[in-house]
């Protein structure tokens, strides 16, 4: 059924800047040095910028030259007024304007350059860029887009071509390129570069609102030759089929992203202060530019009775339908400039959200075929791009610091300034070690000299001391003799007194000769000391110079200490740039929570920020989530009167009742008697839809079913379909509704309450995922009513003829839709199985639809009961033997 296809398809502190055009160089130069932003563009705010729509037409095939062969094209073409036609008959058309008008002898490289080159010339200048295809299937949108051109080099694509430009412009030094390949299957994001990766996350930044895929593989590529290699890998991988229309119809919608990184110096121009016309010029600031380009190749739109698709192919060809359609509405809503865009009803919008109405220059190709059995689709192509016309984008460049550029300069100044300043302190404590030496040898020299003065001037004093005091002991020797002689005389004699007096007087001058000596002995030793005095002030003039080193020591002492703290200086300036930096890296990857202002406290800000990352989709475990916030604070919230804490702790509670191991903790919390509540008070369409489907989780489990017909539940959700126009609303009302139905013991009540009409209201609606519903829930309450009926539990016509659900049971016994399909044929079967149902299936022609269902019907369990039905209830028998049909 479905195949590989043999072709090949190719293609912080942040700063906004507007749209600026900037001439491209005659001759690129790889190795250019480093770029410079326009300073006009630098203080600029963002400028609209409109998407661009140009048509092709593609030649007609061999098929198409056989089968119109006397008919003309349904397209006429004006390249010259940039002018379609679209022939309504022979004598009547329709005109309409594009930006450009391609014939079908357009080349491929004037494709490129009016539709491509302008979007990849603003992505080098720092913007994000989308080109995309969109058309029929067969019309040629991969061969605009990504053909390779290896047999024929001019049959080059838009993907080759620009990834030929985009590297003739960089420069491999300071820029990057790297390259991420994605398809879009059944709405599944799958990685073309890894097979195995085939369940990509999208993950929308809760602040910024962009998108970003962060389990995709990112390849960094520097030639083309390896851009090409990696075209061949992911188109090899990629979903394609032959259908009626295209022997290689994709199956999927491709996707490939260049994000490119190129760094750019800013500076700031300072006027002087006395006003002259002079500059002064600080130094430039390492800037990144991030920008990245998307090339689209969507899955061409099909009509299924013309494409042949069935089964499998059936359901891709609806998955792919759908997605488109999705786009058109978004589309829709931009050009009428509605308040609410509907990006998050498919994945494709979702990543296309910057492309359309976002920030990105925007470039749509859509390719037409001439055969006027396809005019409907080719109207539709051509409306689509005319409402793709009206779509305004605002234009930004995205810049960032180049905070590892500036880290990696400071590291390498620093290492500069520590290897100096090791280099100097050795240096300096070599010259000090030096001075010390020289310092100790002299101070040694000095102390050994002046002890060796001081002990001779000691023994000298000393010798001089000792001569001096035995003088005086042998004068005193010898006056003591004279006292003795005197004192004899005096005895005896009684001599006369004058003598006497001599003799003191000659012991008084010889006491006052030992004092002159004893003084001038004084004198002598104050005049060594003097001596020693000067000889010490000698020494001193080498203190001076110790002193003098030990001033220069402490100089270079201070030196070293502001070296050290211009190191500390450096270091803290460091840290924090690589602080700022993981905050920047932080806010660019989105780990970073959200918060919210306008909440009552900071407690509800973190359960905010905890719930809205759960309804975006980052699965955590429910036993993580219990421990973290608690049940009973979700459930409390949703009574908040801020709208989007009560849309994300609603949704919550819906995913954590998809899991039947939730579900009675949900309803003993109060939680089911907090959803009918929002049912019932609130009028937001996406409360009642999300409490909707939390309610229609938990009424698969029986046990739930009486506690919600009990808080009158069934008439709760019989208001909210009555209400409601949104289809997604009313699948899961009538999602809720058929699971009770099918529950025996509230069959009567879910009748008297209204829950029959209810269901039947809902096919209004006529969507098929809607009436799919609507059908699972009929066929559920005639298996049970037909089972009492068994029983004897209840008599008389089903309920179900009663509330007139018959003629559309009959009406879409022979849908086209599989499921809804499959369960009215149940149903019926059900209902004919009691012959007072008989005349009323009769009557409204069921029993047509009975005998197809007995010979056609594509399950052999339900052809067999049609078969048990008709031959055992005897009006059915007597009718058919009536119309003579033997079944």
């Amino acid at each position: 059924m479905a195949s590989n296809r043999n072709g090949f398809q190719r293609g912080s502190a942040k700063f906004d800047r507007p749209l600026k055009s900037r001439p491209r160089p005659s001759s690129p130069s790889p190795g250019s040095a480093l770029r410079r932003p326009n300073a006009a563009a630098r203080n600029g705010d963002a400028v609209p910028g409109r998407v661009r729509v140009a048509v092709r037409l593609r030649p007609r095939n061999a098929e198409e030259m056989m089968a119109d062969a006397d008919f003309a094209d349904c397209v006429e073409l004006q390249p010259e007024l940039k002018r379609l036609k679209l022939r309504r008959n022979n004598w009547d058309s329709d005109t309409y304007e594009f930006d450009e008008v391609l014939t079908e002898f357009a080349s491929q490289k004037r494709v490129y350059e009016v539709v491509a080159k302008p979007v990849v010339e603003s992505v080098l200048d720092g913007y994000n860029g989308t080109v995309m295809a969109y058309g029929q299937t067969g019309t040629g949108k991969t061969f605009t887009l990504g053909r390779l051109g290896e047999v024929d080099a001019s049959d080059r694509g838009i993907m080759v071509r620009s990834m030929e430009d985009i590297f003739a412009d960089l420069s491999p030094d300071t820029d990057s390129v790297t390259v991420s390949y994605l398809q879009l299957y059944m709405e599944t994001l799958q990685d073309l570069l890894n097979p195995a990766n085939d369940n990509i996350p999208i993950v929308e930044d809760p602040r910024s609102g962009d998108v970003s895929m962060p389990g995709a593989t990112l390849v960094e590529i520097t030639d083309q030759h390896s851009f090409l290699e990696l075209l061949r890998v992911g188109e090899a991988n990629r979903i394609a089929a032959n259908t009626k229309l295209n022997t290689e119809s994709s199956r999927s919608h491709a996707m490939l992203m260049v994000h490119i990184k190129r760094s750019v110096l800013e500076n700031e121009d300072m006027s002087s202060q006395n006003g002259d016309a002079s500059h002064l010029t600080k130094p430039s600031k390492p800037l990144v530019r991030k920008s990245k380009l998307v090339v689209v190749d969507l899955a061409g739109s099909e009509r299924v009775h013309k494409s042949g698709s069935e089964g499998h192919m059936l359901e891709e060809a609806k998955s792919i339908n759908l997605s488109l359609s999705s786009l058109g509405k978004c589309i829709n809503a931009l050009a009428e400039n509605n308040a609410h865009v509907p990006f998050r009803d498919s994945k494709l919008t979702r990543m296309l959200r910057d492309s359309f109405g976002g920030t990105a220059r925007t470039s749509l190709i859509v390719t037409i075929g001439p055969s006027p059995r396809h005019r409907g689709e080719t109207s539709s192509t051509i409306l689509f791009g005319q409402r793709a016309m009206k779509v305004e984008n605002m234009l930004k460049i995205k810049e960032e610091f180049d905070y590892k550029s500036l880290s990696r300069k400071l590291e390498i100044q620093l290492d500069k300034l520590i290897a100096e300043n090791e280099r100097q302190q050795k240096a300096f404590e070599d010259e000090v070690e030096k001075v010390n030496f020289e310092a100790q040898c002299r101070i040694a020299e000095v102390e050994r000299n002046f002890a060796d003065a001081l002990e001779k001037e000691r023994l000298k004093c000393q010798m001089e001391y000792m001569e001096l005091v035995k003088e005086l002991e042998q004068k005193l020797v010898l006056n003591q003799e004279r006292h003795d002689c005197n004192s004899f005389v005096a005895d005896n004699e009684e001599g006369p007194a004058s003598s006497s007096t001599d003799d003191v007087a000659e012991v008084k001058m010889l006491l006052e000769t030992e004092r002159n000596r004893r003084k001038a002995a004084e004198e002598e030793v104050e005049h060594l000391k003097s001596q020693l005095g000067k000889h010490t002030q000698a020494e001193a003039g080498g203190d001076v110079e110790i002193i003098k080193l030990r001033n220069l020591l402490e100089d270079e002492a201070n030196q070293k200490k502001r070296l050290e703290e211009e190191i500390i200086l450096l270091r803290s300036q460091l840290l924090q740039l690589n602080f700022e930096a993981d905050q920047m890296r932080r806010c660019l990857d989105g780990s970073s929570g959200s918060t919210y202002s306008a909440m009552d406290s900071s407690t509800t800000q973190v359960r905010h920020s905890q719930f809205k990352d759960v309804a975006n989709g980052q699965k955590s475990s429910v036993a993580t989530l219990f421990e973290q916030v608690g049940l009973q604070k979700i459930l409390s919230l949703l009574e908040s009167d801020d709208a989007n804490v009560r849309i994300h702790a609603v949704k919550v509670v819906a995913n954590l009742a998809a899991e039947e191991a939730n579900q009675k903790r949900i309803v003993e919390a109060g939680g089911l008697t907090s959803l009918l509540m929002l049912l019932r008070r609130y009028e937001d369409e996406t409360v009642r839809r999300v409490a909707a489907g939390a309610i229609a989780n938990l009424a698969m489990n029986e046990a739930n079913q009486e506690l919600i017909m009990a808080e009158g539940g069934i008439t709760l959700l019989s208001m909210t379909a009555s209400d409601a126009e949104d289809p997604q609303t009313l699948r899961m009302v009538a999602g809720a509704i058929a699971n009770l139905c099918g529950n025996d013991r509230i069959l009567m009540t879910l009748r008297s309450q209204g829950g029959i009409k209810a269901l039947l209201g809902i096919v209004r609606c006529g969507h098929p995922d809607v009436l799919s519903q609507v059908a699972r829930g009929i066929a559920n309450f005639a298996k049970c009513e037909s089972r009492a009926s068994n029983q004897g539990i209840k008599s008389g016509r089903s309920f179900l003829i009663e509330d007139g659900a018959l003629p559309w049971i009959v009406q879409n016994a022979n849908n086209e839709a599989a499921p809804i399909r499959r369960h009215i044929e149940l149903a019926l079967c059900h209902l004919a199985q009691h012959e007072v149902n008989a005349k009323d299936l009769i009557s409204g022609g069921a029993l047509w639809e009975l005998v197809r269902i007995s010979r056609d019907c594509s399950r052999e369990d339900i052809r067999n009961l049609a078969r048990r039905t008709l031959s055992s209830v005897s009006t059915f028998k007597l009718e058919l033997r009536r119309l003579r049909i033997d079944f």
